[in-house]
């Protein structure tokens, strides 16, 4: 073994790029190539230990034992609240770091181990039926770029020398379904649509947020596989937005290349095609076929060693190279791990992503002191499943919805608990049983109830990844968005005695809830709220906490709404494009107090193109009603004189305020020329001159909202003067 303390490398305070080429330089192409694997091997004579680069934290560490488990992705994209998205990931960091503290210490360096965590996940729900949208933000570009930026600064935080953990932004690109079809499907898409919908957040991640690591895609964009993409990872990655982390393949999608793709013949080759056009990192083993590659002169010794740079760079700047006391996350302990402070933090964030979609006759908060008797009922109510969506780690304690009730009524307060009906069994099963056979004793605890809460929706197991989930008839995919099963017969059953119903809603994608919308008092969304997600739905419920989550997706009435799933075009596709009324809009939610906005304001309502200009828009919020509450003030922008196809309004903005009751307070939005301008059929971005108008209110101003919501957006006008100018993308 060489004797390596003094080897540059190992010296801290010498720069770090001339570390790295020291390193770099003292291997051979055989040890190069086993660091490109992400099981890396270690380099006994130089003193470089193994290295799993496998790790995740979609909403929370996962799969590498306790960990404090936050709502779902789609949840957290509900609550709108930026900084509270940069608490969580903050927090799921130190929690990271403490695995891996402890890990080291017993010398155990394998998968879910290590600092390199492959989230988060900011593809585009563009389609409900996507099993993996509940990973995501939402169907906005602007949403999913502003709460994508916030969790990776989280993740790796603030320190200036160090990364906290290191973050991955996937899957890039033009991702979202069908998963049946992930490692063949080409996905082609329009240049414009490719830049206003579907890069926009990777930009964010890239440019502002400066994320670590790009995960390429399994699908083809354009003919072209994603992970061997020279459009997307050379020309528009690196050189177009200067990307410097590494780019790592997702698990397999480099044996796609050539086993399914099939735009070459051979691992050699695909491996090679990988690594000319940027990609460093495979998840799988194919780059192993790197050494041949370089001996058939399909691939350079000086690409492996670009890759092999970018690669030890991430670790350098995670601290493995450095001494143990500079690095200031090595101390963290294993203690924090769902720690009563993280568990608060996972009860706050589920509480602020739960969506009040119904409330009839202000039939919620319930008044905990005038009842008595209270039902819950549904496949849901006593589900762990339904918590915890899919990549989760494993809470030290689960809190169900019907725990949550019960914790939160009065002493004397009876709660009878009935199943009902499976979550999606519809035939009598072998051994005689009925699917109706639970709805006696779930109408007999109805009967004896003051008041039913229904707790209905899907789960992990009908909709997620390819493989992941076990019950969906779609291989992760929905074929359809109605409550499955007996759900909704049952509904109708317990309806028919006249009792008041909250509705709990548990899914990671719509839901056409369209009879439960007509006839049900109260409906709230729950997502898959977390480990504290009773405690949190039952706060809403009890008045606990107001309400003030809103969808970061839409909800269609049908499917016959949607476009063919595998086209990736966005005609009449989210609440920006979409033609129909949904069944509950883009960024609706309800609230117990209501509110008022008045004087809608900007600094300048005449700009010219060609000045850098930035326009100040300002609006008075007063909380009219007799609660506190928080608001989610939110501003759209919507061309009216585009020379082409443009969104009918876009989110521009978003601020969320708490306010006491009579309480006002102005907010104030900054709007750069860059969210005026459109994209062209060419991909470029533009700014031409014409009329723009601005609307700000508690949710888009379409139709349906105002129906919903009986409140109006205020709107005003802006108009851009001058010449046509191309800006940056």
């Amino acid at each position: 073994m060489e004797r390596n303390d003094r080897h540059l490398f190992r010296q801290p305070d010498q720069p770090l790029e001339a570390r790295i080429d020291d390193l770099v330089s003292r291997l051979t192409l055989e040890e190069k190539v086993s660091q490109m694997v992400f099981a890396s091997s270690a380099i006994g004579r130089l003193g470089i230990f193994e290295y799993n680069w496998w790790n995740e934290a979609l909403h929370g560490v996962a799969r590498a034992g306790v960990a404090t488990v936050f709502p779902q992705a789609i949840g957290m994209a509900a609550a709108f609240n930026r900084q509270l998205m940069h608490e969580v990931a903050s927090a799921i960091a130190t929690e990271g770091r403490a695995k891996y503290n402890a890990a080291r210490r017993h010398e155990d360096r394998g998968i879910y181990k290590g600092l390199t965590f492959w989230s988060p996940n900011i593809n585009i729900f563009r389609d409900p039926r996507w099993g993996r949208g509940q990973e995501t933000y939402g169907e906005d570009p602007y949403l999913t770029g502003r709460l994508g930026v916030e969790f990776i600064k989280g993740l790796q935080g603030d320190d200036p020398q160090y990364l906290k953990a290191a973050a991955c932004a996937k899957h890039y690109a033009v991702h979202s379904g069908p998963e049946l079809k992930r490692h063949e499907f080409n996905a082609k898409v329009s240049p414009k649509d490719l830049r206003e919908t579907y890069l926009p957040a990777f930009r964010d991640a890239v440019k502002e947020a400066k994320v670590e690591a790009v995960m390429g895609a399994y699908n083809r964009v354009n003919g072209e596989p994603a992970c061997a993409s020279r459009e997307l990872l050379i020309r528009i990655l690196r050189e177009e937005w200067g990307f410097e982390g590494h780019v790592v393949s997702d698990c397999g999608a480099i044996l796609d290349i050539y086993e399914n793709h099939k735009v070459v013949e051979t691992p050699v080759q695909a491996a090679a095609l990988a690594v000319n056009n940027g990609c460093d990192l495979n998840c799988g083993w194919v780059f192993e076929h790197l050494v041949e590659a370089v001996k058939l002169g399909l691939v350079s010794e000086e690409t492996i060693d670009q890759a092999v740079r970018r690669l030890f760079r991430t670790r350098f700047k995670l601290g493995m190279f450095d001494p143990e006391n500079m690095v200031p996350f090595n101390q963290i302990p294993y203690e924090v791990n769902d720690c009563a402070e993280h568990r608060k933090l996972a009860r706050q964030m589920a509480r602020e992503s739960i969506v009040l979609l119904k409330n009839q006759n202000r039939l919620l908060p319930l008044d905990k002191n005038k009842i008595k008797t209270i039902a819950v009922i549904g496949p849901n109510a006593d589900s762990r499943d339904v918590l915890i969506g899919n990549y989760f780690g494993t809470a030290s304690k689960y809190v169900p919805l019907l725990e949550g009730i019960q914790q939160a009524v009065n002493e004397g307060t009876r709660v009878y608990y009935a199943q009902g009906c499976d979550l999606r069994t519809t035939k009598v099963s072998s051994w005689g049983r009925k699917p109706t056979s639970g709805f006696a004793e779930a109408l007999t605890a109805a009967e004896l109830a003051d008041v039913v809460i229904m707790a209905m929706g899907i789960s992990p197991k009908l909709e997620g990844e390819q493989g992941a989930s076990a019950d969906s008839d779609g291989g992760g995919d929905r074929l359809s968005l109605d409550l499955p099963g007996m759900q909704e017969e049952l509904l109708k059953a317990i309806h028919a005695l006249g009792k008041p119903i909250v509705l709990v809603l548990f899914n990671g994608s719509p839901l056409t809830i369209n009879w439960a919308h007509e006839h049900i008092p109260a409906i709230i969304e729950a997502w898959y709220p977390g480990q504290e997600g009773g405690n949190a739905i039952a706060d809403v419920i009890f008045g606990d906490y107001n309400p003030s989550g809103r969808l970061p997706v839409t909800f269609v009435k049908s499917m016959d709404q949607l476009p063919a799933f595998e086209d990736y075009s966005m005609e009449n596709r989210t609440y920006r494009y979409m033609k129909d009324a949904p069944l509950y809009p883009f960024g609706y939610g309800l609230s117990y107090t209501t509110f008022e906005y008045a004087d809608l304001t900007l600094d300048q309502s005449k700009v010219d193109a060609e000045s850098d200009f930035t326009v100040k828009v300002s609006v008075s919020v007063t909380n009219t009603g007799e609660l506190s509450g928080a608001e989610v003030v939110q501003l759209y922008v919507k061309d009216q004189e585009a020379s082409v196809r443009v969104p009918n309004w876009e989110l521009r903005g978003f601020e969320k305020i708490t306010l006491r009751p009579g309480e006002s307070k102005r907010v104030e939005f900054t709007l750069p020329r860059r969210h005026l301008a459109l994209i062209d059929n060419d991909g470029r971005c533009v700014l031409e001159p014409g009329k723009f108008t601005i609307y700000v209110g508690g949710r888009q101003p379409d139709a349906r909202s105002a129906e919903l919501t009986g409140s109006q957006v205020l709107q005003a006008e802006l108009t851009v003067t001058g010449n046509q100018v191309e800006l940056e993308y």
